[in-house]
C-alpha cells in the first residue's frame, strides 16, 4: 500500500508558533499526539518528521524547518525518497479566503496566491496533492493580509482556533481512511462549526 505523508504548512521558531499561519502546522501537532509519533529532525532533509500507522497504513507526519515559500523542496525531497506520489500528499494550511472557522477538503486546483501551495507545487512540479484548508478568515478595513496571517489569533478566536486544528485532524484521518468525497462530505463548511 503507498504511504501517505501530510504536511503542515507555518513558519519554523517560537516567534511564528501561535499566529494564523501556523495553524496547518498545529494538524500535524495534533495528529502526531493522537497516534503517539514524535516529530523528529531528518537528517539530510530540512524537515522534522514522524512515522505512524493508520489502519495498516504508513502516515508520515511532516514539518518543514524552511519558512512556509520555501516548504516546498524540502518536502518534495522527503516524500521523492520515500516513493510517495504527489496524490498521496495531504498540505494543512491557513486560508484567508475562507471564513473563520471554516474548513475545506480538496484535490488539485489554483493555490489562490498561497506562497506555501505555491513552492508545493513547483517543488512537486503539480498540483495533484490534497489540501485541508483551514479557514482564518480576511482582515479588516486595509490591513495587508500578509501582516494579518503572521499575527496570533485573538483571544476570543483561540477556543475556535484550536477546535479548527482538531478538525483538521480528523479530516486527515478521513481522508485517509475513507477516501476524498467521505471527507468533503462530513468536513466541507462555509462556517465555523456550533458547538
Amino acid at each position: 500500500m503507498p504511504a501517505w505523508l501530510v504536511v503542515g504548512l507555518g513558519n519554523p521558531g517560537d516567534r511564528y508558533a501561535d499566529t494564523r499561519h501556523n495553524i496547518g502546522a498545529w494538524v500535524v501537532d495534533r495528529l502526531a499526539d493522537r497516534l503517539d509519533a514524535r516529530l523528529r529532525k531528518v537528517r539530510f532533509h530540512a524537515v522534522d518528521a514522524a512515522e505512524a500507522r493508520v489502519d495498516g497504513e504508513t502516515l508520515y507526519l511532516v514539518r518543514t524547518q524552511s519558512f512556509m515559500n520555501e516548504s516546498g523542496p524540502p518536502t518534495a525531497g522527503f516524500a521523492g525518497k520515500r516513493g510517495i506520489e504527489v496524490e498521496n500528499v495531504i498540505a494543512c494550511h491557513d486560508e484567508i479566503d475562507l471564513p473563520f472557522g471554516a474548513l475545506k477538503v480538496k484535490q488539485g486546483g489554483s493555490t489562490a496566491g498561497h506562497h506555501g501551495l505555491d513552492s508545493l507545487t513547483r517543488a512537486f512540479r503539480s498540483p495533484g496533492f490534497h489540501r485541508v484548508r483551514l479557514g482564518v478568515g480576511r482582515p479588516s478595513g486595509r490591513k495587508d493580509p500578509a501582516a494579518f496571517v503572521l499575527e496570533p489569533f485573538a483571544k476570543a478566536e483561540r477556543e475556535e482556533a484550536a477546535f479548527l486544528a482538531d478538525d483538521g485532524a480528523d479530516a486527515v484521518l478521513t481522508l485517509v481512511r475513507e477516501g476524498l468525497a467521505a471527507a468533503q462530505e462530513r468536513f466541507n463548511r462555509r462556517a465555523p462549526q456550533g458547538r
